[in-house]
């Protein structure tokens, strides 16, 4: 039914695939994507604001490419070369769109400085495969980044606006309102061209430099080595220039034992607390919360402010770095010890002493069967030695 030359070979790849297609199984290096675009920032693109955008590894590409790409049958993930060939440098990149004019394309502010471009330059763009990176090591362009409290979790969530990272760039995310500055220093495996590696998928190891501009913290010792020969300090440390710690903060005015600062603080909070004097020297009565005054609040009086705690040790007033361990010991008591000083307590008596008068005399008990000078005098009243008196008798 069909004869043996109908279709001919040349026909049928050339209908259905690009010739270049034809030789990769046979070895040979299939057609790349290769365009020159004039390149502009992403601040520059029309429609709305992409601020996000502008902190990432990803470029706006016009649609005409997509339809060679797909002609070429390179499919996700699209990695390219950008290489400026008048300055001589080169970074990589993904794609984010193809909602760009032909022959434009924009690409992130801190990729047009990394290639040196400004915009309306030539800018050309290669298709390429990148293997997945294994280990990055960053370096901070500054202090600032220190401040933040969990990198990792931040360098995720920035690594998502990226495909791609080449040795040398400095690429920029932002975070907490602030634009920060990350060089990349080395890159594994660094097969690509200029280590180049791929992030999308993979496990990446993330290591730090110390940022630009950053001084390790000088560490001041609290006490020296003892040096040999003449001059040497003594075992322990160095020597206080005033004498002994104890000496230097003062401990004999704020031990637990010592009055001298609970006098002090006495002394302080004894004033405005007495009764009132007038300028003769007689005292004025404290009006009670019940009588009313002129001029006094009728509120209810507010309760009195805690004072101070005057008893037990005092706070040690040291500046930072230096500690104190001059307090005495105490042993704590035994079992023993203690029931024995409670039998002690309970054998002395209790309430003893003598009643007393207001009048200041000590008040006796009377004997049995005799009659104090109240009872006598009591009973004269009752007997009724004297005559009463009417208003009528009364003398005029």
């Amino acid at each position: 039914m069909f004869s043996p030359g109908y279709f001919q070979e040349d026909e049928m790849v050339g209908g259905m695939y690009p010739r270049s297609m034809l030789h990769r199984g046979a070895g040979g290096a299939p057609r790349r994507f290769d365009e020159y675009y004039r390149c502009y920032p992403i601040a520059m693109l029309p429609g709305p604001e992409r601020e996000d955008k502008n902190h990432g590894g990803k470029v706006f590409m016009p649609p005409s490419a997509l339809d060679k790409l797909t002609r070429l049958h390179i499919t996700y993930p699209m990695l390219f070369e950008l290489i400026n060939g008048a300055a001589d440098k080169m970074t990589h990149a993904g794609v984010l769109e193809f909602i760009a004019e032909e022959g434009k394309i924009y690409l992130p502010y801190w990729m047009m400085q990394t290639l040196a471009l400004e915009p309306g330059d030539l800018l050309q763009i290669m298709s390429t495969d990148l293997p997945s990176g294994s280990f990055i090591k960053l370096q901070a362009q500054s202090t600032n980044f220190l401040d933040i409290s969990d990198p990792k979790a931040v360098l995720e969530n920035a690594f998502r606006n990226f495909s791609c990272l080449t040795r040398g760039d400095i690429f920029t995310f932002a975070y907490n309102d602030q634009i920060f500055e990350m060089a990349v220093l080395e890159t594994k495996p660094g097969t690509a061209k200029n280590g180049a590696i791929s992030v999308l998928e993979t496990d990446l190891e993330v290591d730090f430099a110390p940022p630009v501009g950053y001084e390790e913290p000088k560490r001041v010792s609290g006490t020296s080595t003892p040096r040999s020969g003449a001059g040497a300090l003594p075992s322990g440390g160095m020597v206080h220039s005033a004498g002994t710690m104890a000496q230097a903060i003062n401990y004999a005015s704020i031990a637990p034992q010592s009055n001298t600062a609970a006098a002090g603080a006495k002394a302080v909070s004894s004033h405005f607390l007495s009764e009132g004097h007038k300028l003769r020297g007689s005292r004025a009565p404290t009006p009670k919360a019940s009588t009313p005054v002129a001029g006094a609040s009728t509120n209810p009086p507010q309760p009195a402010a805690s004072r101070p705690r005057t008893n037990g040790p005092q706070p040690l007033r040291l500046p930072p770095g230096k500690l104190f361990f001059g307090y005495e010991i105490k042993p704590v008591r035994k079992k023993g010890e203690e029931e024995a000083n409670k039998e002690n307590e309970d054998a002395k008596p209790h309430f003893q002493g003598q009643g007393q008068t207001l009048r200041g005399g000590t008040k006796k008990r009377p004997a049995d069967g005799e009659k104090s000078k109240d009872a006598e005098d009591r009973g004269a009243q009752k007997s009724g030695g004297g005559g009463g008196r009417t208003l009528r008798d009364t003398p005029r």
